[in-house]
């Protein structure tokens, strides 16, 4: 089985369209909260036009001490579990909604690459997460393959998708 293509730039700006018309269907507006990103979902959001109807804003927290005053995320979460844990990402994206004046969210945290993994969270290990504002956040743990571009293309891809599903 030969391994999936990796998502272009038309698929994601086309699945940030369909994110875009269902926020806006139900009056929802956007938050972002990215790490092994750095705010690569949210460009994809504002290359649609009239995005400020659905977009709220958009924090790249990469590291510990972002993540904690952008984000809320507790000292204790990061040193017990690490910033690539459920742990984190669901404090990221619960934080995200608390920061901002959005009512759905996503939040993402991963290992890139080419360096920074390890035997228990090797490259292309990613959390991420989503939520509505009252609702209960909803985590997922991916394993991507392929160099940092590939890891990231497939995040994107992942949180546009999870979005799109939240939101319908």
């Amino acid at each position: 089985m030969d391994p999936r293509p990796l998502p272009e730039d038309d698929l994601l700006h086309a699945l940030a369209e369909q994110v875009g018309a269902a926020l806006q269907a139900r009056h929802l507006m956007l938050a972002t909260a990215e790490s092994c990103t750095g705010g690569w979902i949210a460009k994809m959001i504002t290359d649609i036009p009239g995005c400020s109807a659905w977009f709220d804003c958009g924090m790249a927290a990469y590291s510990y001490e972002a993540k904690q005053a952008l984000l809320g995320v507790r000292p204790e979460t990061l040193i017990e579990h690490g910033a690539v844990s459920r742990e984190t990402v669901v404090e990221m994206v619960s934080g995200a909604l608390v920061t901002s004046g959005a009512s759905i969210a996503v939040a993402v945290t991963g290992i890139a690459g080419p360096g920074g993994g390890s035997p228990g969270k090797p490259v292309g290990t990613v959390w991420l997460g989503w939520k509505r504002r009252g609702g209960y956040p909803k985590a997922e743990l991916f394993h991507f393959d392929g160099d940092r571009e590939a890891v990231r293309r497939q995040t994107v891809e992942a949180a546009l998708r999870g979005l799109l599903e939240l939101a319908r």
